[in-house]
């Protein structure tokens, strides 16, 4: 099923707040996380996040049981050395990034001033790290 280019996006972008403190992000997670459970069918594949950088370019972000997948866009590849920095990663040789679960936290406290707004996302080709909603 493929929507008419006449229908309205499903999710529209939303303004971001810098988040300050460790405690900011662990609340915008129990707040992104609950939306998510709202808006994701269970059989809805490619669910996430896509932060859109005020600089330019698109990181979408999905959450596993135990990993932190990021997808960014060409656009965005100016990001890769703050990833690196927050997260103590290596970049991989492609566009997806494969992080350990406990990194969020320092990832979105590294993002938070850089980002512009956020927008669900659904149907997003995480490779094959992604994972199904709940």
């Amino acid at each position: 099923m493929n929507p008419s280019t006449d229908q309205p996006p499903r999710f529209k972008p939303r303004p971001w707040t810098p988040l300050e403190t460790p405690q900011d992000v662990e609340l915008w997670i129990d707040e992104h996380n609950a939306a998510m459970v709202d808006a994701f069918k269970p059989q809805e594949t490619g669910v996430g996040i896509c932060f859109t950088l005020a600089e330019g370019g698109n990181l979408h972000m999905q959450t596993t049981e135990d990993a932190v997948i990021l997808d960014v866009d060409q656009d965005a590849a100016w990001i890769a050395p703050l990833i690196m920095a927050a997260t103590g990663a290596e970049q991989p040789r492609g566009q997806i990034w494969v992080l350990p679960d406990d990194r969020l936290v320092q990832l979105i406290l590294g993002l938070s001033t850089l980002v512009q707004s956020t927008t669900l996302v659904s149907g997003h080709n995480f490779g094959t790290h992604g994972r199904r909603a709940w």
